[in-house]
């Protein structure tokens, strides 16, 4: 039960929607009518408050901008053809951004102000629940440490926020990648689990490095022997092999632990594949290219959902892929959108209803 007594809200006089297109709409670009923004100070978080979207006022000092403790989610919520508004798997990014903020060493949130501030604030803006195929509202919660002092410490004050963005698919085509030996994404013992920002920031200049070659993502590898694959850019990667899909396992903590992920692990078995979660070799990829049994390779997320990889190069060895006569990917992605539409009967109970 959502208790909007429990938060102030303050609603837009006029929606900014009447201005702006939904259809074919760009990836983070455009946000709704509201945000959500509650303090934690003196060891309590403060009465919440849903308000129209605006700038924040910050100061120089603010201890995020200097030290980067910060870590954030990403949600999706749906619209079904019957106009009911559904949010995908929000427990599960609740419970993975708390473990996000007790490694930053940062407050938990309560699911008072988590899920029930979250539900409020997408109920208040469905109307920017985009209908068109491969859209949905993005919904991203973050927290900052919010001290203003300069001193390398966890923070005595934070900041916690949810923003909403209309948005189309964030891999519009099938991806170029380049496997990297160089530089790292994460390190056993480090923070490659939790989602936190830095992460992403780190990882910008081997992206561009990689797109000067004229590819679009890379595709990381361990930090000791730049051996075992990892992660795809920002996605958790699936390879088929055979009747196999295999995915990078989560035990040493340098890979995130994606929700689209379970979602496909899940579907995959449905689908009657047997699923592999282990060190993956790059050169078991290559070998597998080489005596025909690689058949697909793709990325998942939240943001992507499912991205096709049509050609990945491991040094001088460049393997292409003919993603149009794939199955197997292009049948997880029609099944999570049917369950995610409501076209599909939600046997796991995925979707939770507004």
């Amino acid at each position: 039960m959502i208790a909007e007594a429990d938060f102030n809200i303050t609603r837009v006089e006029t929606s900014k929607l009447k201005d702006i297109n939904l259809e074919n709409i760009p990836f983070g670009r455009y946000f709704s009518d509201h945000m959500l923004e509650v303090d934690y100070e003196n060891g309590a978080w403060k009465t919440p408050e849903i308000k129209p979207y605006q700038p924040l006022l910050l100061a120089p000092s603010l201890a995020a901008l200097h030290y980067g403790q910060a870590i954030f989610e990403g949600i999706k919520a749906y619209k079904s053809a019957e106009g009911e508004s559904f949010i995908f798997r929000p427990e599960d990014n609740f419970n993975r951004f708390n473990i996000s903020a007790q490694r930053m060493q940062m407050p938990q949130v309560p699911a008072s102000i988590f899920m029930e501030g979250m539900k409020l604030l997408v109920k208040m803006d469905r109307n920017w629940i985009p209908t068109q195929k491969d859209h949905s509202l993005y919904i991203r919660p973050f927290m900052v440490s919010s001290d203003e002092m300069i001193g390398v410490k966890p923070s005595d004050r934070y900041k916690f926020m949810i923003i909403l963005s209309p948005t189309g698919p964030y891999y519009a085509a099938p991806m170029r990648i380049y496997v990297e030996e160089h530089y790292v994404r994460a390190v056993a013992g480090g923070v490659g689990y939790a989602k936190a920002a830095g992460n992403y920031g780190a990882a910008m200049y081997a992206t561009a490095q990689a797109k000067l070659k004229g590819y679009d993502q890379v595709l990381w590898t361990d930090a000791h022997e730049h051996r075992y694959v990892q992660e795809c850019g920002t996605m958790n990667v699936f390879f088929v092999i055979g009747n196999t899909a295999i995915t990078p396992g989560l035990g040493d903590g340098t890979i995130l632990a994606g929700v689209t992920r379970m979602s496909v692990i899940a579907l995959l078995e449905d689908a009657g594949l047997t699923v592999e979660e282990r060190d993956l070799s790059i050169d078991e990829v290559l070998a597998a290219h080489k005596a025909g049994t690689l058949k697909e390779v793709f990325g998942t997320g939240t943001a992507a959902t499912i991205s096709l990889i049509k050609e990945l190069r491991y040094k001088d060895d460049v393997m292409e892929f003919d993603v149009d006569s794939w199955k197997t990917a292009p049948l997880i992605k029609n099944m999570l959108d049917d369950i995610r539409y409501g076209r599909s009967e939600d046997r796991r109970g995925w979707m939770c209803k507004l």
